[in-house]
């Protein structure tokens, strides 16, 4: 981005930080089964037998699941570095629903086109908040931020070559639903940062 902030609080960015890394610690000392209640399913469940039950947690808790040391510092270096500016300049209850509202769509999306719930990351919201600051920086001059060319080649380079199974299975779908309605929420909202933000 073409400015930076110093000294403010991002407390619910780095909560999030911290739950995906707890959350991600039985993953990555190879004891996956713990993390079974928290998928969006369980294998060999049909549809959304569980979240129907009233599990409706497993809609979001699949955003805090990471199955690599590589998936979980690249994820998490990206929500530190566009999280923590959406709470700055929009607050922290706006980052929350954000949050909550892509990573339950990225989650149905993976989920509905595969059908196998065991996948999990924080990709569908990273890649919303790009979208989001994306179209902000191209249509919202009242936004005052804006993400480096260079950024968002790279990142829709890693869009697509993610979908050529390349890098191992990744959650497309995920990625491709949060990036749409990142997109979609960027270029639709057009209000002024809430806070003054400062070089």
């Amino acid at each position: 981005m073409t400015t930076s902030s110093r000294g403010q609080p991002a407390f619910l960015t780095l909560g999030l930080i911290v739950v995906s890394v707890l959350a991600s610690l039985p993953s990555l000392l190879g004891n996956d089964l713990v993390l079974m209640p928290f998928l969006i399913a369980t294998p060999g469940t049909p549809g959304f037998t569980e979240i129907l039950s009233g599990q409706a947690w497993r809609l979001l808790t699949p955003i805090f699941l990471h199955f690599g040391i590589l998936h979980i510092v690249f994820n998490m270096m990206w929500l530190w570095d566009l999280g923590r500016v959406i709470e700055w300049t929009r607050g922290a209850g706006f980052l929350a629903f954000f949050v909550a509202v892509t990573g339950i769509a990225a989650n149905v999306a993976q989920y509905l086109v595969t059908g196998n719930p065991v996948f999990g990351g924080m990709s569908g919201v990273v890649y919303a908040l790009l979208g989001f600051f994306w179209m902000q920086g191209r249509h919202n001059p009242s936004f005052g931020l804006s993400l480096q060319q260079s950024t968002v080649i790279m990142m829709l380079g890693w869009y697509v070559l993610c979908w050529t199974g390349l890098v191992g299975p990744i959650a497309n779908w995920a990625h491709t639903a949060g990036l749409v309605i990142g997109v979609a929420w960027g270029f639709l909202d057009r209000r002024p940062m809430r806070r003054a933000w400062q070089r």
